[in-house]
């Protein structure tokens, strides 16, 4: 978002930006149609003011899908030691009611070809919910749902540990597992109920895709620096930030933000963590890389500045998270 602080106590908008449906780095270098993240996080103007350049910080490479077979999307939140679906995967399934799934309640029942278990928030550990539920035999996954109460209602992360993959979701999503009516927020804050009203141990609910997919690491944008909707130039990313291969093990191969040169307008420097320091020069609206360095013993890039120093050059610092602070000169290569 662009805005005008010349009085900084009544700022006012001049122009944002959007993201499109599709990602564009993704699609341009991987070939994939997925929706982009986002995660807009730090950007500058370029000396002339001609140009925004804006860094987007994605620690997850990688996104998760649930949706339904009537077509509805929801949130879902894998928990934090149980099996993972793996990246290309969708796991499909009947949903399956089993209640709390505690010790002493009554007994998750076991499970048909490929079902999976719906098991709500309450009383006893989610270790101990994916427990009972794996112990009941043959669940291909399990989905918790939340209870009531004022720290209920809303999407969950869960500490768990189990072998099946088990996600967490918000009680209103419960409620559309089994085509319940009548979800109120308010009254699901005030309240104190667990099970989910009107639905029985044994009840079958809608048939559940939960997908993980690769969806690449954060990039960097050039915006025209107009008024109103800002128009997207250009995208740059390094290869191995949109390449499924790197997703693990290679350290955060997101960009972390962009310093534009104090002396060339179209000059830019980024520190993009594991992916070193790079420097992009503005070509006909195009972000094209001119150049980078990579430690031998790897980076993990944080900040970076360009300032003059006291021979009147361009110096640009970077921090590094491990190895402290650098100082680069770029020199362009000859024609």
């Amino acid at each position: 978002v662009k805005l005008d602080v010349t009085d900084p106590r009544n700022a006012v908008y001049l122009a944002d930006s959007d993201f499109g449906l599709v990602d564009p780095e993704l699609l341009e270098q991987r070939g994939l149609s997925e929706a982009p993240e986002g995660n807009a996080h730090q950007a500058e103007f370029t000396l002339d003011n001609n140009y925004i350049i804006a860094a987007d910080e994605d620690f997850s490479p990688t996104g998760f899908e649930a949706t339904t077979d009537d077509g509805s999307e929801f949130l879902a939140i894998p928990g934090s030691g149980t099996a993972p679906i793996e990246v290309g995967v969708t796991l499909s399934g009947q949903t399956i009611y089993v209640g709390r799934a505690c010790n002493g309640d009554p007994a998750v029942p076991a499970a048909g070809v490929g079902q999976i278990a719906v098991v709500v928030r309450g009383l006893c550990t989610f270790t101990e919910k994916i427990a009972n539920v794996e112990a009941a035999g043959g669940y291909a996954a399990a989905i918790v749902v939340n209870r009531e109460g004022a720290d209920g209602c809303g999407p969950i992360g869960m500490s768990v540990e189990g072998t099946i993959p088990a996600v967490s979701i918000d009680r209103e999503a419960g409620y559309g597992l089994f085509n319940l009516t009548g979800y109120d927020n308010d009254a699901c804050l005030a309240g104190s109920a667990q099970e989910l009203p009107g639905v029985t141990i044994g009840d079958l609910g809608d048939v559940v895709s939960l997908r993980s997919f690769f969806d690449g690491w954060g990039y960097v944008h050039l915006y025209d620096n107009n008024d109103g909707k800002l128009v997207e130039l250009d995208t740059y990313a390094i290869p191995e930030a949109m390449d499924p291969a790197f997703a693990d093990n290679f350290g955060d191969l997101s960009v972390h933000e962009v310093a534009t040169s104090l002396v060339d307008p179209s000059l830019a420097y980024i520190s993009y963590y594991s992916g070193g320091f790079r420097v992009v020069d503005i070509v006909a609206d195009q972000l094209v890389e001119v150049g980078k360095f990579i430690d031998e013993g790897g980076n993990n890039l944080w900040g970076v500045q360009a300032f003059i120093g006291a021979d009147g050059e361009e110096y640009v610092a970077a921090s590094d998270r491990d190895h402290g602070l650098y100082i680069f000169k770029y020199t362009p290569s000859a024609p």
